[in-house]
Order: C-alpha cells, then sequence, then structure tokens
C-alpha cells in the first residue's frame, strides 16, 4: 500500500447483512475499497492469495474454516494482509486466540461506524494497537491461562520462542531474543505492552516520537514479530511484562 493508493479490505463474515453494513460504511470513504467478500475461513484464505488485501475484516465462528485457523493460514503464507478480529465480547477467549495466530487488532461486531474506519486505518499504517487498554485487558486475563488449562492456553503460533508451558502455573522461560535488545528497547517493548501509544512512550522518556517509531521498527525487526500488537502478546507470554492483578 503506497501512500496515495486506498486501504484494500476483504470482508469475512458468513452473515450476508454483517458484511453489507461494513461495506456501507467502509465504501463512504475516498481511502478505503473493498475489494472482496468471503463468507467462510478457506474462501478468505484463498482470496488473500488472489486478492492482496491491506486489511481482512475476519469474524472467528463460520463454517469450513473459523477465523482463528484462516488467520493462521494467512499469517503462516507470509501475507502483509493486516488482520482484525470481530468478535461479540471484548473478553473473548476467541480473540485471545485470534491475537496469537496473528491478528493485529480485534473489535467488536457492534462497533461505532467511525471507530470501525479510525480501526482500518490505523492497522494498514501499523503504527498504534487498536484499543490498547482493551487488548491489555484481554492479554492479562488470558495469559494467566499458559499451563493451567484455561483459555488461550497456547503460545503465539510461530512465534518467537513458541512452546507449550511446562506444567501447571510454570513461568515461561526467558527467550534468548530478549539479549538482541538494548536496555532502551526493552523499556519501549514494557511500554508497548502496556497500551502506550508513541505519543505517549515519546512524553514518558522525553523521546521524539520519530525515534520512539526506530524504536518499535529495530524491537520487531530483533523478535522477529510482525507488528505491535504481536510485541505486546510477546511480552506477556514470554514474562517480560507481569498481569498487573492476579485477581482480575
Amino acid at each position: 500500500m503506497s501512500e496515495t493508493s486506498p486501504i484494500r479490505i476483504l470482508l469475512v463474515d458468513d452473515q450476508p447483512l454483517l458484511r453489507m453494513g461494513f461495506r456501507l460504511i467502509l465504501e463512504g470513504e475516498d481511502d478505503l475499497r473493498i475489494v472482496g467478500e468471503a463468507s467462510d475461513g478457506a474462501e478468505a484464505v484463498r482470496q488473500v492469495r488472489e486478492l492482496s488485501p491491506d486489511v481482512v475484516l475476519m469474524d472467528v465462528r463460520m463454517p469450513v474454516l473459523d477465523g482463528i485457523e484462516a488467520t493462521r493460514a494467512v499469517t503462516a503464507s507470509g501475507s502483509c494482509a493486516k488482520i482484525i478480529i470481530l468478535t461479540t465480547f471484548d473478553l473473548d477467549e476467541y480473540a485471545f486466540a485470534g491475537l496469537q495466530a496473528g491478528a493485529s487488532a480485534f473489535l467488536l461486531k457492534d462497533v461505532a461506524p467511525a471507530e470501525l474506519i479510525s480501526a482500518v486505518r490505523v492497522v494498514a499504517s501499523g503504527d498504534a494497537v487498536v484499543a490498547p487498554r482493551i487488548t491489555q485487558r484481554l492479554l492479562e486475563t488470558y495469559v494467566r491461562g499458559f499451563g493451567s488449562g484455561a483459555g488461550g492456553a497456547a503460545r503465539v503460533s510461530g512465534g518467537p520462542g513458541s512452546q507449550a508451558a511446562a506444567g501447571a502455573g510454570a513461568r515461561p522461560a526467558k527467550d534468548p531474543l530478549l539479549d538482541d535488545l538494548t536496555p532502551r528497547e526493552t523499556e519501549m517493548l514494557g511500554a508497548m505492552a502496556e497500551g502506550l501509544s508513541n505519543a505517549e512512550i515519546a512524553h514518558r522518556y522525553f523521546l521524539s516520537e520519530a525515534t520512539v517509531k526506530t524504536h518499535v521498527r529495530r524491537i520487531l525487526t530483533k523478535l522477529h514479530i510482525r507488528d505491535r500488537v504481536q510485541a505486546v502478546v510477546y511480552a506477556y507470554e514470554t514474562g517480560l511484562v507481569v498481569p498487573s492483578n492476579p485477581d482480575y
């Protein structure tokens, strides 16, 4: 996607009325373009390959292939498409599983039109996390399930240091890739995991936003992670960030 070309969007949901509603909202924007629709995950994977969208709005509960497996397949294919998981509840294990599978964000299905439009633009830019405080709360809730059989007990699929947690309540081993980060980059990763935006991180550490963006890019490169949300998931799963309130 270039600076001037519209953001190419694929709509994936087994409910035609929902796809129609999203299409009506998004097509009203000059910089957004719907390039295709799919009614199940398998069709979505094929259309991502054929249409090369920038952003995929992906439902989780669908026939043939669900949205989580479809997200995992798209991510594994090396596609540059950013995936937004559509879910019904903000604290939904499916939303967490979607982030683990490689999604860049999640939205509630009853999202306000303005928020939907903003989310697509934000995810396409790769600069920020959609609804960071909600994303943080979701992660804190489900990361505690590692090793105890709770929802979301699998680690990030294909991510750095991916392996099952060993034994109930076991703390994840430190990923050797963390040693490649400078002290400043480790601070940046921790701030990202708190849900802070680039502007908020810049304010906290008395840096310019451009400098923060450079740090973020280096962190993603060193950890072999595709975007900020995956960096946040990684920070929780490797134990770099510990949930602040275990009794949440």
